[in-house]
């Protein structure tokens, strides 16, 4: 016997004003949509925190993104253990069956996962390290990064550094892919590594020629 409910009354009444409103006014649109498959120019990697609306950020209609969002926007390295991998499973199938033309990591200020591996890497939080976390198991992505600015003094700085590695480490990992690599290299496929500062609307993309996020 399954644990589901009904939908709570609010979101019921948001829906039917949806269908009302926005779907009654763009249904040709939709049924569009529907019948002959979507298109996304490119997908996009972002945190599972509510505050971060990637389709907002950039104005985007249905059919404009692919998106696949986790704890802390990680991408881990390319692992064909015959495993279950629901993000390696996203990426494999936008490069290769939808084939779009960017791909787009976004990490984001006040990050909590990156916040919990910050502690879960400076030993004040232990409950991260067992076997059965599986945000610990998780965040473990973006141990490299981690070594890279630990040393930083300022706990604020640090933190914020920590939050763009979470980038850095994913657009590295993408590249492990066989697929993505290839795409790369042939120029079918760009990456790109975006961080957005939630409270000022700020937005940021990695620079490789430099090495430093920039504001856009």
């Amino acid at each position: 016997m399954q644990a589901a409910k009904p939908l709570p009354a609010y979101l019921v009444k948001r829906y039917h004003g949806w269908k009302a409103t926005t779907y009654a006014e763009n249904s040709a649109w939709y049924r569009r949509l529907a019948s002959e498959g979507q298109r996304p120019r490119a997908m996009v990697i972002s945190c599972c925190d509510s505050r971060v609306h990637v389709t907002s950020i950039f104005g985007a209609d249905q059919g404009e993104f692919f998106i696949h969002r986790n704890i802390a926007n990680l991408v881990p390295p390319y692992e064909p253990d015959g495993a279950q991998h629901g993000t390696s499973a996203t990426v494999e199938y936008a490069v290769t069956a939808l084939k779009v033309a960017h791909l787009i990591v976004l990490g984001h200020s006040n990050c909590g996962g990156v916040q919990g591996c910050m502690a879960m890497c400076s030993g004040d939080a232990p409950e991260l390290e067992e076997t059965s976390s599986f945000v610990g198991r998780w965040m473990d992505i973006l141990r490299p990064g981690y070594e890279r600015v630990k040393d930083e003094p300022d706990p604020a700085a640090r933190l914020d550094q920590l939050e763009k590695q979470a980038v850095l480490v994913s657009l590295d990992n993408l590249m492990t892919f066989p697929f993505v690599r290839e795409a790369v290299e042939s120029g079918a496929l760009t990456l790109h590594g975006l961080w957005t500062e939630i409270g000022a609307g700020g937005l940021e993309w990695y620079n490789p020629a430099n090495g430093s996020f920039a504001p856009v």
